[in-house]
């Protein structure tokens, strides 16, 4: 094969490629700048050169993607750089290093974490925001960078949780991500948010579903069925009315006696809260198994962190109720969807039909609003804690004789 003769459009098309190696044909026409044929057929352009003795290579470009006459142009560049002391294959490569470092740091996991030590971790109920981000969306998104995430993603998304049945929860996770979106932007990561113009997938209304004595009942039943580590929570949600967040994260250190102390970082309202603890809960509490771990949680399989997966516990809770009213009433019965947040509902219901004043029952509760709100919560600084031990001791004992040896 003659290569001397200057290459042309025809001479390159006519190389034929060898089966058994890997070819570089130089280019009679600039020094420096070769041809290379793969076994395959593939040709691709590359210069060669010399940077502080050593021998360099820079792969310019597939052919004929990349033509001769631009190759040619493209290799003087290179040769141009390097008789200025440059190493152009050195410089593409810290480029393209450093081009990786920014897309794996604007992927979807990376940018949560990041907003979340830089904004979520400032704010009281940040933990539950993380929590919903790395199940809904980092889950479903990672690894993709957040620039390839389009209004249509979004919406995808959403849709797929509210055909799961949890149409609440999608609303939940659309403004979390609007708030994501909104910081991205802000600190000049993305131009604009693509939130806009995407509207909540479902209207909430308001949730009035109480259990019914019944069900109350079923419930104590299914939680024994099902045991550890759900019984305790479970149970302690109803017999205390506490928000469920408030329940799982419950650690050792906040139980004195049979008081339960829960910091205004660990409140909804941010109002620190004692909870008298009755008899049955503190039942309950006892036949808690201790599991070690440096945060103390006592509703915890490693003793790093509480309990999870409050959906897949909710719903084998809700199908053991429906075997234990099967085998109460000998027919199949179905009952209503209920939530752990209607367990507080169940518990507030049913200290009114106990006769528990409606302001008993929101400190209880720990509520700042209605009867509690305005100029009450202001001056009024009685803190109720007689009143409401006697309203969960008498919640309590309406559960316990209810439920008898369910």
């Amino acid at each position: 094969m003659n290569v001397a003769r200057a290459f042309t459009v025809k001479s390159i098309e006519n190389l034929k490629p060898d089966p058994s190696k890997r070819l570089e044909v130089p280019d009679p026409g600039l020094t420096g700048l070769y041809l290379v044929v793969q076994p395959s057929g593939a040709k691709s352009w590359a210069v060669r050169y010399r940077h502080a003795g050593q021998p360099r290579k820079l792969t310019l470009g597939r052919h004929p993607a990349l033509s001769l006459s631009d190759a040619r142009l493209n290799a003087s560049e290179v040769l141009q750089a390097v008789e200025y002391g440059r190493d152009p294959a050195a410089e593409k490569k810290r480029l393209k290093a450093s081009k990786a470092q920014e897309t794996e740091r604007s992927t979807i996991g990376s940018l949560v974490e990041q907003f979340d030590r830089r904004h979520l971790s400032n704010l009281r109920r940040g933990d539950e925001t993380r929590r919903m981000l790395d199940r809904f969306v980092v889950e479903a998104w990672e690894p993709r960078e957040i620039h390839s995430i389009t209004k249509g993603d979004i919406i995808d998304l959403l849709d797929s949780i509210v055909d799961s049945g949890r149409k609440t929860t999608a609303n939940r996770v659309r403004s979390y991500l609007s708030k994501f979106f909104n910081w991205c932007t802000e600190r000049g990561i993305i131009d604009h948010s693509p939130m806009i113009g995407v509207r909540a997938p479902t209207k909430e209304r308001a949730r009035d579903r109480v259990l019914t004595d019944d069900e109350i009942r079923w419930f104590w039943a299914s939680c024994e069925r099902v045991g550890p580590p759900w019984e305790a929570p479970a149970k302690l949600m109803l017999l205390t009315g506490q928000r469920r967040s408030e329940v799982i994260d419950m650690t050792e250190a906040e139980i004195a006696g049979d008081i339960w102390r829960l910091s205004a970082e660990r409140t909804k309202n941010g109002r620190a809260h004692e909870v008298p603890l009755s008899g049955p809960s503190r039942d309950v509490l006892d036949g808690v198994l201790r599991i070690c771990g440096a945060r103390g949680y006592l509703h915890t399989t490693t003793g790093n962190k509480p309990v999870s997966g409050l959906s897949k516990a909710r719903n084998h809770l809700a199908r053991q109720m429906e075997e234990v009213a099967f085998e109460e009433v000998g027919e199949s019965i179905e009952i209503p969807h209920w939530t752990f947040h209607d367990l507080r509902r169940t518990a507030a219901t049913g200290m009114a039909r106990l006769g528990i004043p409606v302001r008993v029952t929101e400190a209880v509760l720990n509520h700042v609003s209605g009867t509690g709100g305005g100029i009450v919560a202001v001056y009024q600084r009685h803190d109720f804690a007689d009143e409401k031990r006697e309203a969960l001791e008498k919640w309590a004992e309406f559960v316990t004789a209810l439920v008898g040896d369910a």
